[in-house]
């Protein structure tokens, strides 16, 4: 059974992406104690899921890793990950949280040695690489995962493989009789940090995702991109594995449309900039073609955009894409109007990108305690919210460098809950 020491000066941090890891580590460092609940089985959220960020077109595992030393660190921070809250009740300085803990299969005795994969045959689809690939049915989810402990799927239970898992651990890490277990603990003040999730590309119908193998999203491109993601880092067109020189980027797919999301979710026209750098890199003779309503790139990121634009091979159509069809080579073919000239077009491409936009992980009616949220379902910073304060995604679309100011914020806010109480009870 796992114990945990909270009390009305703890601070619970739901979600451990890169908001919820910075608001658990910024309270942690100032002597708060702090439980940071995340529902996989690894920290870093979608940031690890990221090949490069824009505008440096820099790796992640960077600030990763120094996030991953501080927890490994700080002695006032818990980390539970399969563990998600059901239930939330009470009011600022006195919250009671339920927790459910799913069975991980391995224990704290794992040295991350791979012995248990190399033992099993089952796969299973891989959920980091959003079911571009598979894994093995007992797998570290990424190399830079922390915990850094290998996990058994659950549909492994009760096989023969799981048994070929544990008698081939050294360690006795493996325990196949692992159960759910539920936590109830005291806390004076939340933060939110659940995130955010791609919008299901398969809702927007003429665009063909559903339909054809070379229509993909963002979020899949990048895991594709990465050296270690599915492909070993190259750019290719599911159907067949032919190389894609020439990409297309389809922008605000589902964003800005009252049938869909109606926000713009900010991040979509720099991620396509960046991956369009990904294309030109990787091939002399590529060709990008952007399909964009307008390019959001403001502040510092104007001159990454007047860089991308300047590029040769790169051609930027302003056009809302009506359509996607499929020509006899099973090319993605792109259909609409260019607005500039009004030119109606046709264009075939090898592969197509759709930058899906972000919404919250957590619908409306899932949350556990009662929470105002905004007509797109971001939670709003309000007094009715009590001391449940909402960190980076959570609260808007944001990017990164965004997502972190805000969570530093949130942290505050928290400290200041529980200093309050802390006040009144001294």
């Amino acid at each position: 059974m796992t114990d945990i020491v909270a009390t009305n000066q703890t601070i619970l941090v739901v979600g451990g992406g890169i908001s919820g890891m910075t608001a658990a580590l910024e309270a942690a460092e100032t002597g708060k104690q702090v439980v940071l609940v995340e529902k996989r089985p690894y920290l870093g959220g979608r940031v690890s899921q990221l090949h490069k960020y824009f505008p440096k077109l820099c790796f992640p595992t960077c600030g990763l890793e120094i996030n991953q030393r501080r927890a490994k660190m700080n002695p006032n921070l818990t980390i539970l990950t399969l563990a998600e809250v059901t239930n939330l009740s009470g009011e600022a300085g006195n919250y009671s949280a339920t927790i459910r803990l799913s069975p991980r299969y391995v224990n704290d005795n794992c040295t991350g040695c791979g012995d248990c994969e190399r033992a099993v045959e089952a796969e299973f689809d891989d959920e980091f690489n959003y079911g571009l690939g598979k894994h093995k049915g007992a797998y570290l989810p990424h190399k830079m995962a922390h915990p850094m402990r290998y996990v058994i799927d659950p549909q492994m239970i009760g096989t023969p493989d799981a048994d070929k898992a544990k008698a081939a651990c050294k360690y006795d890490a493996i325990e196949l009789d692992m159960q759910e277990e539920e936590l109830t603990i005291p806390c004076g003040a939340v933060v939110w940090a659940t995130g955010w999730q791609p919008y299901d590309a398969a809702k927007i119908q003429p665009y063909g995702y559903d339909r054809f193998a070379n229509v993909i999203t963002n979020v899949e491109f990048e895991r594709m991109a990465d050296p270690t993601g599915p492909t070993g880092g190259k750019l290719i067109r599911p159907s067949d594995g032919k190389e894609a020189k020439n990409v297309a980027f389809i922008q605000c797919a589902g964003s800005r449309d009252r049938n869909h999301l109606y926000h713009c979710s900010r991040i979509c026209c720099m991620a396509s900039l960046k991956q369009t750098h990904y294309v030109t890199d990787a091939y002399e003779d590529a060709a990008v073609s952007i399909y964009y309503i307008d390019i959001r790139a403001i502040d510092r990121f104007e001159d990454f955009y007047e860089r991308v634009k300047a590029k040769d091979n790169v051609t930027f159509i302003k056009s809302k894409v009506a359509s996607v069809t499929q020509d006899k080579d099973g090319n993605p073919v792109l259909n609409g109007v260019d607005t500039e000239g009004y030119k109606r077009y046709a264009n075939a491409h090898d592969l197509v990108v759709l930058a899906v936009g972000m919404e919250p992980s957590v619908s409306a009616d899932s949350f556990p305690v009662e929470i105002v949220l905004n007509r797109e379902g971001f939670i709003e910073p309000v007094a009715e919210n009590g001391g449940v304060f909402a960190a980076g995604c959570a609260s808007d679309a944001l990017d990164v460098n965004r997502s972190v100011q805000h969570a530093t914020g949130a942290a505050l806010r928290a400290v200041q809950v529980v200093n309050r109480v802390a006040g009144m009870e001294g």
